[in-house]
């Protein structure tokens, strides 16, 4: 649409937009061309924007509710963190904090996830398997930055998965997922046993040894660019956490079905592969599969609270509501693993409801 048309129809957040994109171009409001886009469950809006004279020319707006002060933004600290240690994130163009907005690099619409979805349908395992292998190789890389993220004092390295912040995410599934979606409310005993059980997991993986994490790798925040490679996106609330924080929701989450078990294996083995190249510590691999487990409890449980949310809360259940009970049955299939604690009233539940 062009600026005049969103002036005349769209709200304070489009005019504000289009506003600045002129100011930037140094034309006429009526000459922006500006597409909104479709964020992702974030409390940020996303806009195309363009001139009307090279439409094809385009910009990524990334706009706040707030001003923000630039020097203590969690998106440009990241970006300068990775950007440091060579890690493909889209370039920041300007920033305009008394307006709440991030000028970015356009990195077009192809997502891994889409990327994968279209190869699928020619058959190209190879191709997905080499794609796959590109992410866990950033996976890698991101972690290589931890000891770089703590000499720049960067906002991710005074962060991390502790207790509370895991317990927040749980408390978060146990709200939306039992409450907002299911409309179910235990009883206080049931439902005092399955915050034990949620305490317990929480408690467990954040003792485990902590690395620099995305938090949020799955295949929606990597983008396809124009030569076939990968280019991180979302990456504002990287934090310290486990080194399986990642491998998670890059190969279990957003799923039609659980994940094979048996696929699963060779990238967990790819990644140990990887890592040893890169000389990071040594991780054994029956430690690492029994905390990636443990993690998809955790992480497949907090995608289910956002999934849940977006479904009964925000309305769009078109997009989500068809990953929240493969989810579920990952969950309980991490939770029936050999080895694993039984959490039984959190098993109940889910098998329950």
């Amino acid at each position: 649409m062009t600026g005049a048309e969103l002036k005349a129809t769209g709200g304070l957040s489009e005019k504000r937009v289009i506003n600045y994109t002129a100011r930037y171009f140094n034309i006429p409001a009526e000459e922006v061309l500006l597409s909104p886009l479709t964020p992702d469950a974030s409390t940020r809006k996303y806009y195309r924007v363009a001139k009307s004279a090279e439409p094809d020319v385009t910009l990524i707006i990334s706009l706040y509710a707030t001003p923000f002060n630039p020097q203590d933004n969690s998106f440009l600290d990241v970006t300068r963190l990775f950007e440091h240690v060579g890690l493909p994130v889209p370039g920041v163009i300007d920033v305009a904090g008394t307006d709440g907005i991030v000028l970015q690099e356009d990195l077009g619409d192809l997502s891994l996830s889409r990327w994968v979805i279209d190869a699928s349908v020619r058959n190209d395992e190879a191709g997905i398997d080499r794609m796959l292998r590109r992410a866990i190789d950033l996976i890698v890389r991101i972690q290589a930055a931890t000891g770089v993220a703590y000499s720049l004092n960067s906002v991710a390295s005074r962060l991390a998965f502790d207790v509370d912040k895991l317990s927040w995410e749980l408390n978060y599934f146990f709200d939306h997922y039992f409450g907002s979606y299911r409309q179910w409310s235990p009883g206080e005993p049931e439902a005092d046993a399955i915050r034990r059980d949620l305490i317990e997991i929480a408690t467990e993986l954040a003792e485990r040894p902590r690395t620099l994490t995305h938090r949020d790798y799955h295949g929606m925040n990597l983008m396809v660019d124009s030569r076939g490679g990968l280019r991180i996106i979302d990456h504002q609330d990287a934090r310290m956490g486990p080194v399986t924080y990642d491998l998670v929701p890059l190969l279990v989450e957003r799923l039609l079905e659980p994940a094979d078990e048996t696929w699963v294996a060779s990238y967990l083995n790819y990644y140990l592969q990887v890592r040893s190249e890169a000389g990071l510590p040594e991780v054994e691999v029956e430690n690492l599969r029994y905390e990636f487990d443990l993690m998809t409890i955790q992480r497949q449980l907090k995608a289910i609270g956002t999934f849940s949310y977006q479904t009964a809360v925000v309305g769009r259940g078109e997009v989500y509501e068809k990953y929240i009970d493969p989810a579920r049955r990952t969950v309980l299939r991490a939770i029936c693993k050999p080895g694993m604690k039984e959490y039984p009233a959190l098993r109940a539940a889910l098998e329950k409801i």
